[in-house]
């Protein structure tokens, strides 16, 4: 007993720098994929979000939700369809995608953050108009409500922020007109962290990262710049739901967000082990 005591003050010695390093940093977290389809492992994510926060970090939370919305839209006899990563949504699907994200997945992450604690505050971008947004394709079928954020209230999430609240955010928004649209939740998170002007934006994921073969999972590159991202895009290596994550770290970075992260939601403590060592098991990109 006395052997494992003293074993983790020397883990918590060998950290102290780190967390040092860490603390006071302002980081955006989106959050989805598979990644939240086993609750267990949901529940871990959150505990090491939390623990985040008590070493002095202020988390963002952006939320998607997409396998939990094609289990409903398959039981409504809806087919789910992509377009270069983004969802496409007429009428019937933004109605079960905001069923879904803010009255199912949100409420269940709020919940159990604050099974021990009181510090989560379940949002959409429509609260106090959160987030603005106009559709992203204004001139295609009117039956289209997939949307791109135009505007970020950060005066609401300062206010949480100040007040030691922990932002959880739904991927949904309206425009001008009060119209809902869905918006991709990695361009939501990489607004928000752009808007925040925030230390970095990790992008939790079904994917160990960015591979240079896709086929590969230890082929992860673990540390990129934008010539390689465009190296990667012109060879079509970046495809599909990863097109949408590289857009967010590239437009989050060029608006001032120090480094981005893509890792495996999946993985045991893995938020942990990219901040708090040199360890890197995703990708980070920067410029």
């Amino acid at each position: 007993m006395l052997k494992n005591n003293f074993d983790r003050i020397n883990v918590l010695k060998d950290l102290l720098p780190m967390i040092k390093k860490s603390s006071g940093l302002r980081i955006v977290i989106k959050y989805g994929g598979a990644a939240m389809q086993d609750l267990s492992v949901v529940s871990l994510v959150l505990e090491d979000i939390l623990t985040l926060y008590y070493l002095g970090i202020q988390p963002i939370i952006v939320h998607g939700g997409g396998p939990s919305i094609n289990f409903w839209l398959n039981k409504l006899n809806i087919e789910p369809k992509f377009h270069n990563g983004l969802r496409v949504t007429d009428y019937r699907t933004m109605e079960i995608v905001e069923m879904v994200l803010s009255g199912k997945v949100n409420n269940q992450l709020v919940a159990l953050l604050n099974k021990s604690s009181s510090l989560a505050v379940g949002l959409s971008g429509k609260d106090s108009n959160l987030i603005r947004c106009s559709a992203l394709y204004p001139f295609s079928d009117s039956d289209n409500f997939v949307g791109k954020v135009v505007d970020v209230n950060t005066g609401l999430l300062e206010i949480l922020l100040s007040n030691n609240y922990i932002p959880v955010i739904a991927s949904v928004a309206c425009d001008q007109s009060g119209e809902t649209y869905n918006i991709n939740a990695d361009s939501f998170a990489g607004s928000v962290a752009s808007a925040l002007k925030a230390d970095k934006l990790f992008l939790l994921t079904d994917a160990p990262g960015i591979m240079a073969d896709i086929n590969d999972t230890s082929s992860v590159i673990k540390d990129l710049d934008l010539q390689t991202i465009i190296a990667l895009q012109d060879s079509n290596i970046i495809t599909g739901g990863m097109i949408p994550k590289i857009d967010a770290c590239i437009s989050s970075l060029k608006n001032g967000v120090k480094a981005t992260h893509i890792i495996d939601g999946r993985f045991k403590h893995s938020l942990l082990y990219e901040i708090f060592t040199d360890t890197r098991i995703g990708s980070m990109i920067t410029l």
